[in-house]
């Protein structure tokens, strides 16, 4: 019955497309894009209901005969996730400046023990994170832009470095699976990827800037 169900990601990041509508519709956590996509307003797991409908929840639930995606053992609660050093974290881009890049942590991969190998988790609060010119790449250092690099609101994978000062985590985008996922345009457009630093619009052809994580 659910087989012809669309495979959604272990994590839906925020403008990520899900699915076509119709036969879905959005819930709690989505929207309707111009576009006919089912798509994601909140960073969370996504589920397909009953009733065809797919939304967005910010913690883990046992999964039904219609989800597709299972992330968690429902019979016992997760711990708190909190970032330390080697963590593979996801983080929105909220501030820049010439020499670093401001973000909010919002999810990371659970610690051994947690969860299942490679389980993304929704932090249950936001973290401050940096990263420095110096840590955008391995190569080239020295002629790093961070406005060349990222954009406000852009969603990064990235790794922790340092725990840092009291109020941020340092974090590192210098490997080829990291650096930045998802992207729009100023007007709006979802980008996508077409070397590893730079982006592109679809709809309009127009190429920006960005160091770009592989897929994985």
């Amino acid at each position: 019955m659910s087989q012809n169900h669309p495979s959604l990601p272990q994590i839906a990041l925020p403008g990520q497309p899900l699915a076509p509508t119709p036969p879905y519709t959005s819930n709690s956590g989505t929207h309707t894009s111009p576009s006919s996509y089912i798509t994601a307003s909140i960073a969370g797991i996504p589920y397909i209901n009953p009733d065809l409908s797919i939304s967005i929840s910010r913690s883990p639930r046992p999964t039904t005969t219609t989800t597709t995606t299972t992330t968690t053992s429902p019979s016992s609660p997760h711990p708190l996730l909190l970032p330390e050093v080697t963590s593979t974290v996801l983080a929105r881009v909220t501030r820049l400046t010439p020499r670093q890049a401001t973000v909010e942590i919002f999810a990371m991969m659970r610690a051994s023990g947690t969860g299942a190998e490679g389980d993304m988790g929704v932090c249950e609060h936001t973290f401050q994170g940096i990263i420095r010119a110096q840590d955008v790449r391995a190569t080239e250092k020295d002629r790093v832009k961070i406005l060349e690099s990222f954009r406000i609101g852009d969603v990064v994978r990235a790794t922790v470095i340092s725990l840092g000062d009291q109020s941020s985590y340092y974090l590192s985008t210098a490997s080829n699976s990291l650096g930045v996922v998802v992207a729009h345009s100023d007007a709006g457009d979802p980008l996508h990827p077409i070397n590893w630093r730079q982006m592109a619009c679809a709809r309009t052809g127009i190429v920006e800037g960005r160091k770009v994580a592989k897929p994985i």
